[in-house]
């Protein structure tokens, strides 16, 4: 069985982070992110606790430890818990096809070809299916306006599965990894599988049970709601509007930060969800305790490191990336360390090693997801807590 039960969270006398400090103070000072929330815990109790910079820049709104963040793809391991612990209690089966559930749901190859997606590649980002701001702006997936979850509000899922579905499979399922709406699908063959919403399956097998009280697929208390910014270099961030494309990579990820206010959205698996730090900080210690039985299923690589998810050294398991390789990522993490972000400006990591977890939150995309910063708290954390 996994078994999520809820530890407290300790708030014992917070430890100086020296090299924590600075990295924060410095970002916010060269205005390379608006404001952070970053928690540290070790040996399962925070030791580290800051909230910095600005929830809401033009109205002087500090930065508070429980603002409420859009959480994009820290979505992902909420959704994928709730389905290892549905396969554990049988309700679902992670190799049987996603047809099982979702007949109609039949994504073909170049070739014309109709291959079995299971829900285990779905978990693993290795079913051929894709993101839109991973493709150039004429990629199939901007072709079929596939939503990725975080714009089109009012959209249904009914039909961005079709959109899906209608687009090409970058390759067959299992012979590669590419990064996707398959947390999205997964979400669906939850649904079905249950008979109940997507909110509802995660608040009764994850969130429930931890007492994630103020993570959802809405915002429980809009007043805390962090403003969400863009990287405007080389001016600062920008605050975002109620549309806005974001160069990221090689192509442009679309926003509406609206969207979680809009009740017919439908609940993105891969990044619909609002929460806070203290929540999702619980969440990766439950790993330590009750839920091991998780932790061994997630710390298993299941593409190898060739996949390079996170740079080279870097495999995917069931909740996101694991380091396999710490000398070939140029990190100080140790191997087996589980790690992934969001769009929205975030990265978590969990290394059971050495028993260290952080939680880095900001209201900067996509610095605080895949720029320096995100670098510098984790070479600081290890500096002032390893």
């Amino acid at each position: 069985m996994f078994p999520l039960s809820w530890r407290t969270v300790q708030k014992r006398p917070i430890m100086t982070g020296s090299h924590l400090d600075k990295v924060i103070d410095s970002a916010i000072a060269r205005q390379r992110i608006v404001g952070t929330v970053v928690l540290v815990a070790r040996d399962g109790e925070i030791v580290y606790r800051r909230a910095a910079g600005s929830a809401d820049r033009e109205h002087a709104v500090p930065m508070r430890d429980d603002a409420i963040f859009r959480l994009a793809s820290f979505t992902k391991p909420l959704v994928a818990t709730a389905a290892l612990k549905l396969a554990d209690e049988e309700t679902i089966d992670l190799c049987a096809p996603v047809t099982k559930w979702l007949p109609h749901f039949r994504p073909r190859l170049a070739d014309g070809s109709t291959p079995a997606i299971a829900l285990h590649h779905l978990l693993t980002h290795t079913a051929g299916l894709s993101y839109g701001f991973l493709e150039a702006a004429d990629g199939p997936y901007r072709r079929a306006r596939v939503s990725d979850g975080l714009d089109q509000p009012g959209l249904s899922l009914e039909e961005n599965l079709a959109r899906i579905g209608a687009a090409p499979l970058a390759y067959a399922p299992g012979t590669g990894w590419r990064y996707s709406v398959a947390t999205d699908v997964l979400g669906a063959v939850l649904q079905e599988a249950t008979g109940m919403p997507l909110p509802a399956i995660v608040q009764r097998e994850v969130t429930g049970p931890l007492r994630m009280r103020e993570t959802a697929f809405e915002v429980v208390d809009p007043g805390r709601l962090a403003v969400p910014y863009r990287d405007a270099k080389p001016a600062p961030p920008a605050r975002m509007g109620d549309e806005e494309t974001v160069p990221f990579m090689d192509g442009f990820a679309h926003f509406a930060p609206g969207r979680i206010f809009d009740a017919a959205s439908y609940p993105s698996g891969g990044s619909g969800m609002a929460g806070t730090a203290d929540d999702f900080m619980r969440f990766l210690l439950s790993l330590r305790t009750a839920n091991r039985a998780i932790l061994r299923a997630a710390e298993v690589d299941r593409t190898g490191t060739g996949a390079m998810t996170q740079g080279p050294g870097w495999g995917f398991g069931y909740l996101g990336a694991v380091l396999g390789h710490p000398k070939e990522a140029h990190s100080p993490q140790s191997a087996g360390t589980l790690q992934w972000g969001g769009a929205y400006g975030h990265l978590w990591f969990f290394d059971p090693l050495a028993d260290l977890a952080v939680v880095q939150l900001t209201n900067t995309t996509f610095e605080g997801m895949a720029g320096a910063f995100p670098r510098d708290v984790r070479n600081a954390a290890y500096k002032d807590f390893t």
